[in-house]
């Protein structure tokens, strides 16, 4: 074998291991760029998916009936330590009465300006009742009520609420270490619109 003969046989092998290299790069692109065409597919495919549900959506929720509007605010309140005679007198005070008309009344009784008519033993008082009080804290915890009650009708939307229900309950007791025992009320305020009012008469 000559040196040419064996050079030209060199250059042959080292030619084809150039183009199984060269051929072994090209694959791995194509196929990334087949996987990102793929990809590229399963994107639009996704948002024309996306864009159906929420143009159903969208559709639902135009065909679907409006929520009935709240004719009612309650507010509840539990173991204020206020006394029960006194917060029971205040919810008698307090009933067909507009909330900012009752606001006004009790700023008064803390005022000690107007007086709350009560049942029982109690010394009379100026005005049109036999015996009445000054419970100045019940009050001030009924004024806070009050208040939280106007935006709650104000949030449902009702126009000239009343006080229809005002109920005062005794709270819990605890006993031993579960604390100290004081007086303990549970309240419940409920309002509604002068206009269902006057239907249901």
């Amino acid at each position: 074998m000559t040196e040419k003969n064996y050079n030209s046989q060199q250059k042959e092998k080292k030619a084809m291991k150039k183009q199984e290299k060269m051929q072994k790069i090209a694959e791995p692109e194509t196929f990334k760029q087949e996987k990102q065409e793929t990809a590229e597919v399963k994107e639009v495919e996704k948002k024309e998916t996306l864009d159906t549900k929420q143009k159903e959506k969208l559709s639902k929720l135009g065909q679907a009936k409006e929520k009935p509007r709240k004719t009612k605010a309650v507010i509840n309140a539990s173991d204020i330590h206020i006394s029960t005679k006194h917060s029971a007198a205040i919810c008698r005070f307090i009933k067909r009465k507009k909330i900012p008309e009752a606001i006004k009344d009790l700023e008064l009784v803390a005022r000690i300006k107007k007086p709350v008519p009560m049942k029982g033993e109690i010394p009379h008082r100026k005005g049109r009742m036999m015996s009445g009080r000054f419970p100045e804290k019940a009050a001030r915890e009924f004024i806070i009520l009050l208040k939280s009650l106007s935006s709650n009708s104000a949030y449902n939307g009702l126009e000239n609420p009343i006080i229809v229900e005002a109920v005062a309950n005794i709270g819990s007791r605890p006993f031993g270490r579960h604390g100290i025992r004081r007086k303990r009320t549970h309240i419940r305020i409920v309002a509604e619109e002068r206009k269902d009012i006057a239907k249901t008469k």
